[in-house]
């Protein structure tokens, strides 16, 4: 077996299917091969929408990131943002709930661990800034407190 044909053919097969990451195994031949981002788009700065407080309320106008106050709960690594510690659970936090320093706040799923963030303020959560399931990136802004 030629090992750079299998991992050639392995890159192949995550570009067709725009994967982040691919992991084989087969006995006790372990490959794993990690799609790399070349491409960035800053044309337009980050826009954050406030969640309504329930259903039936419409959510206003996007308000600019950079134009509102407050602390920021932003991501300690690349991954998955999950609201809730489980599908169909409640989510950890909602807007308008009261947190304090050290409570659970939400998940970020990376390479199949499950990361626990906690908040580094006492205050209410004003808005989220991601949505379940959606990929963050190192430092991104997913939750403000105020």
């Amino acid at each position: 077996m030629d090992i750079i044909k299998v991992a050639q053919e392995l890159s192949g097969v995550l570009k067709e299917n725009d994967l982040g990451s691919l992991f084989v195994k087969n006995g006790e031949l372990e490959i794993s091969i990690t799609a790399k981002v070349t491409e960035y788009n800053f044309a337009s700065p980050p826009v954050a929408v406030p969640f309504a407080a329930d259903s039936q309320t419409t959510a206003a106008a996007p308000i600019a990131a950079a134009e509102v106050s407050g602390n920021y709960i932003v991501s300690p690594m690349v991954g998955t943002f999950y609201c809730a510690p489980a599908p169909g659970k409640p989510a950890f936090v909602k807007v308008g709930d009261k947190v304090s320093k050290g409570q659970v706040i939400c998940i970020v799923e990376a390479m199949k661990l499950m990361n626990e963030i906690t908040s580094e303020f006492d205050g209410t959560v004003a808005e989220v800034l991601v949505k379940d399931g959606d990929l963050v990136q190192f430092d991104e802004k997913m939750l403000r407190i105020s």
